[in-house]
């Protein structure tokens, strides 16, 4: 009987050293730098460091990730290039600023008069939009993890009052996004790129007679009450927002399978916490430029009307352009369109906003078969 028990304790021993080696024992715990395009005293930062601490959190015995601010290690137009190289395996991004690589960058960050915050979490998740991510970064290198579907931004402040859209005509305004720029364009104002830590001072300076940035809580923390006067609502021209995280795709690539889930897990986690985050900021920032003396002026409806309208326009415009783009639109036109089917029939209950003044998926179709 003693032999037989040390023979299968010998045996165990055996089978245990010539067994398939665990995935902690496969993959090496990996450290990584990431960055992001917002420096310190901007507070879209917080979302970027939400998420890292949650992959370090949950991910800690694989994967941990060194966070540094924005401009820290070099100015934010350069993360792209940096993440794409593997000079850095992270960075925390808005795709919008890629536009000028491709065109498609532009709906995935934004849309004007298009998506809220509700259809980006739809589309994202259900309808398609994760794919389209993982197909436009992967051309440049890098895996997408959008973590952040923001609502409404805040609209364009400054010491000029914008009261319809007849007071755009001859306005220098700091503006965001490719498609933005080409709806303001055709609204007789004329788009002017700054970064967001620049737009204190050029409204200061009367470099620009207006401005958008974010929402009306980070807003407020970059002081723009100070600044301004005037506040023009709504932001059509950013109607909901997405940010993420660009990832080298060598540097995702060496991570287990269930370190990567664990990566997709915190986005998730990071997206729900972050709307929140972003409405309630928005109210209380709302509240503090209202106290702070600034004046609100809403566009009226036949205004929104008319921006519906060019939006569409450009969309299609767009569509014609760049088979990419127009994927991404038709992708994002054909949710709305099926979603309206429940949407429509749940006002004033449902979660997302109602048109029925969209582009024409036909129109875009054709310039997809050019």
């Amino acid at each position: 009987m003693k032999n037989k028990a040390g023979f299968f304790i010998s045996f165990l021993a055996a089978s245990v050293a010539f067994s398939p080696l665990s995935s902690a024992e496969v993959y090496a715990k990996e450290e990584w730098t990431m960055t992001t395009t917002w420096p310190e005293n901007l507070d879209l930062i917080e979302i970027d460091r939400h998420w890292v601490e949650l992959v370090n959190n949950i991910a800690g015995d694989d994967l941990n990730i060194n966070f540094r601010s924005g401009g820290t290690l070099m100015p934010g137009t350069e993360v792209f290039d940096a993440t794409q190289t593997g000079a850095i395996q992270a960075a925390g991004d808005w795709p919008g600023y890629w536009a000028g690589l491709s065109p498609a960058f532009s709906p995935l960050a934004t849309t004007t008069s298009l998506f809220n915050a509700v259809d980006y979490i739809n589309w994202i998740h259900q309808w398609g939009g994760w794919e389209l991510y993982q197909e436009v970064y992967e051309e440049y290198g890098m895996v997408y993890l959008p973590y952040a579907a923001l609502n409404t931004e805040s609209g364009f402040m400054g010491r000029t009052p914008i009261t319809s859209l007849a007071d755009l005509e001859g306005k220098r305004l700091r503006l965001s996004g490719r498609d933005q720029g080409r709806v303001l364009e055709k609204l007789g104002g004329s788009q002017v790129t700054l970064s967001g830590g620049e737009l204190y001072q050029a409204i200061e300076r009367g470099v620009v007679d207006g401005g958008e940035f974010s929402n009306p809580g980070i807003d407020h923390k970059a002081g723009f009450d100070e600044v301004v006067d005037y506040w023009s609502t709504p932001g059509w021209h950013q109607s909901g927002t997405v940010l993420g995280v660009m990832i080298n795709k060598g540097a995702w690539d060496a991570l287990s399978e269930e370190t990567q889930e664990k990566l997709k897990i915190a986005a998730e986690a990071t997206m729900t916490w972050a709307l929140a985050w972003s409405e309630r900021g928005s109210t209380e920032g709302a509240i503090d430029f209202i106290e702070a003396g600034v004046t609100i002026n809403q566009l009226p409806d036949e205004d929104i009307e008319r921006i519906q309208e060019i939006t569409n326009e450009v969309i299609v415009q767009g569509a014609c352009e760049d088979p990419m783009h127009a994927k991404v639109y038709h992708s994002m036109i054909s949710y709305l369109d099926h979603y309206a089917n429940w949407r429509d029939v749940s006002v004033p209950y449902n979660m997302s906003r109602v048109t029925d003044d969209l582009p024409s998926l036909e129109e875009i179709e054709a310039c997809m078969n050019q």
